[in-house]
């Protein structure tokens, strides 16, 4: 056995991941911002602007798993590099269409370009840190998320404001991602398995995809991250519009409220919440999980006790809504780090890859399709209730708002599946050890 090393430029890695990582929800959040002016000008639905989010998803999703094998299998730098340049140089493009269905169709193409880069930048980190460090680089790493979903809903309305075009943002935001995407090819990789405490096989493994299914605690992770991120997606998707219609909010504002509750939150969330998950880990091995099923039961009643309150002071909603997300952020730092411990190295992009498959498949590929269509129907039902024959933004508002209630269920539903993914941790958490062993001695052994 050999001591947990922790690479020497791993710091320096983490922090080039992080950047890019900021830019990817960056540019993937900039059409929830923008959305209510696009709405107006091409006449869409709410159905069709849920279809924008869920396009996106979908395609991230099926790329993820070709994309993720091949993160196990070669350079994840050069994947990473390749993918930021794609997507940052078709976020360009999005602001030169002249139709609904273009816009979509180069969205899609944005999705396979991000798809690229999470399931490899996953694998890095666990080969670029100990599993005791894990939860706080994972942290960090995803505190490019909030300070992304920040920047984005600090900025983009000024933007719009500034140049007097929605158009403006993807050409300002494609920018940094193409001058990023060349540090990302001078990334010096470890070794697979260079941060266990036991030598690591770098032969290929046969059937990874049914290994990593057999897993019990990934099994119920997959389903958590499915219901959590329905919920995320909604959230994002919608909330800027929401705002808008049912508080009467200026784009500007409504994107400065969302980025307080989505983005300010996770500045604390990630930071205090993988500290506090490192150390209930330290006392006892299913401690991440249980920390996050705790969170999502705050984050459950304080969201939807602000939905519940109706047209409260704008100041109250975002503040109680936004401590259902600062909890919530709690998700990524139990859940992503307990994956790392229950797939040994050599499965972990691909199990990345199929974690991210079923969560934007049928989690945040359904949360603003879905979303959506409970709008249109609870706008028109609302219009039918008031006697009226014509739509009009007062029932949109209303319509919306009752639609936003999946939230907290989602929310709940994913307290539920981390229970039960928590039963099972400790087992499959050592039979990975007991596997990196074996293979230990057969790597000394052929030596």
């Amino acid at each position: 056995m050999q001591s947990p090393t922790q690479a020497t430029n791993a710091w320096r890695i983490l922090f080039l991941l992080f950047l890019a990582n900021l830019f990817n929800f960056f540019d993937r959040t900039i059409p929830a911002i923008i959305i209510e002016p696009i709405r107006l000008e091409w006449h869409l639905s709410d159905f069709q602007i849920g279809l924008i989010g869920t396009a996106f998803t979908l395609v991230y999703a099926l790329a993820g798993l070709p994309l993720g094998r091949l993160a196990d299998t070669g350079s994840r730098s050069k994947l990473m590099g390749w993918g930021l340049a794609a997507w940052s140089g078709l976020t360009a493009v999005n602001g030169m269409v002249g139709s609904f269905w273009s816009f979509l169709l180069v969205r899609m193409g944005v999705g396979i370009g991000e798809a690229s880069y999470a399931p490899a930048a996953n694998s890095l980190i666990g080969d670029l840190f100990p599993a005791e460090r894990r939860a706080r680089a994972m942290g960090i790493f995803m505190l490019g998320l909030p300070l992304g979903l920040l920047l984005a809903f600090f900025s983009i309305g000024a933007m719009v404001q500034a140049f007097g075009s929605w158009r403006a943002p993807f050409f300002i935001a494609a920018l940094p991602g193409l001058v990023l995407a060349l540090f990302m090819f001078m990334i010096r990789e470890p070794a697979r398995g260079a941060a266990e405490v036991v030598n690591v096989s770098q032969a290929p493994v046969d059937r990874p995809l049914r290994r990593v299914l057999m897993i019990p605690t990934f099994g119920w992770l997959v389903l958590a991250g499915l219901t959590y991120n329905f919920a995320t997606y909604a959230c994002n998707s919608f909330m800027v519009p929401m705002l808008q219609r049912y508080f009467l909010l200026s784009l500007q504002q409504a994107a400065v409220a969302t980025g307080v509750i989505v983005g300010l939150t996770g500045l604390v969330g990630l930071t205090l919440g993988g500290w506090v998950a490192d150390k209930i880990h330290q006392r006892m091995p299913s401690g991440r999980l249980l920390f996050g099923a705790f969170s999502m039961l705050v984050a459950t009643v304080a969201t939807a006790w602000a939905l519940q309150a109706g047209r409260v002071e704008i100041g109250v909603f975002v503040a109680v809504f936004g401590v259902g997300w600062l909890f919530a952020y709690n998700f990524y730092t139990c859940v992503y780090t307990a994956i790392q411990d229950v797939v040994q190295p050599r499965l972990r992009a691909t199990a990345m890859a199929l974690f991210f498959a079923g969560l934007y498949l049928l989690g945040g590929g359904l949360g603003p399709v879905v979303v959506g269509l409970l709008s249109d129907h609870f706008a028109q039902a609302a219009m039918l209730a008031a006697g009226e024959g014509q739509m009009t933004e007062a029932f949109k508002a209303i319509g919306l708002h009752d639609a936003m209630y999946l939230i907290p269920v989602a929310l709940a539903l994913t307290l539920v599946f981390l229970l039960l993914a928590s039963r099972c941790f400790s087992r499959d958490a050592q039979r990975m050890k007991e596997g990196l062993v074996e293979d230990s001695v057969a790597v000394g052994a052929a030596v």
